[in-house]
């Protein structure tokens, strides 16, 4: 498995849950106004992740990551801003704990998760295959491809509808190995058929920013996040997540 090390920020180096549950939710910066002082960044020209040196592009951790307006603090995760975005965390439904961030931008969606991973050695080929599995046990279908940030899962989830008939829906798993972390997003919608969507979402894929924390976790521990302004609760017990089940939403407009 393949080790990693930290980027320099200089460059050195599945079935559909119930409807989303709207709540108000904190205020949260407007990408396309200044922020403490930084301009606005609509219409500014963007390259696709595959155009970018690999030590040149997110996935950033924190302790590498530049210090540009707008990012909206999740705790474990410091994602960008975008006008029209929406914004859904999802909670497991008995201890209310945070479980991903979903991040839609027109007709595409980014789920994004964050997990606890060994010093010296990243997690995404062992959870490439448990995925895998996982999908295929529950009749879906699954190929491995090569994508802008490595090996990547293209696969087919069986979904049913509430007349009982069955479906697959597509869906696109990246995944990225970082110091002591490990970044998943889920692509659904029109980022899986339309290229200049797909470069859209893996561009804001990569401007993601991890927050690991110090805290000593087991690998593939699901780290800890909060919603948009609000302090990390105090931490559950540890739980594994479920790989591909999606739990109820709370809506964020911006």
């Amino acid at each position: 498995m393949a080790l990693f090390g930290r980027r320099r920020r200089e460059a050195e180096e599945t079935a559909p849950e119930p409807a989303a549950e709207a709540v108000d939710g904190e205020a949260t910066p407007d990408a396309g106004e200044a922020t403490d002082g930084g301009e606005a960044t609509d219409g500014e020209a963007t390259l696709s992740p595959e155009a970018v040196p690999a030590g040149e592009r997110g996935p950033w951790d924190v302790a590498d990551a530049d210090d540009r307006p707008g990012r909206v603090d999740l705790g474990a995760l410091r994602i960008p801003g975008r006008n029209g975005m929406a914004l859904r965390m999802e909670l497991d439904r008995q201890s209310k704990r945070v479980m991903a961030a979903n991040v839609t931008i027109g007709q595409s969606n980014l789920q994004l998760q964050a997990f606890a991973a060994p010093r010296t050695a990243g997690i995404w080929d062992e959870i490439r295959g448990q995925i895998a599995a996982q999908i295929t046990a529950q009749g879906g279908s699954v190929q491995e491809a090569k994508g802008p940030f490595g090996a990547e899962l293209l696969a087919l989830l069986p979904v049913r509808d509430q007349a009982g008939n069955v479906a697959r829906r597509p869906a696109r798993f990246l995944g990225v190995d970082g110091p002591r972390w490990f970044l998943r997003g889920v692509l659904t919608g029109a980022a899986l058929a339309d290229r200049a969507a797909a470069t859209q979402m893996e561009q804001y894929f990569s401007e993601v920013v991890v927050v690991r924390g110090s805290e000593a976790k087991p690998p593939s521990e699901l780290l800890t996040l909060t919603m948009p302004g609000r302090p990390a609760p105090a931490e559950p017990a540890p739980a594994q997540p479920d790989l591909l089940r999606r739990g109820p939403e709370i809506t964020e407009v911006r």
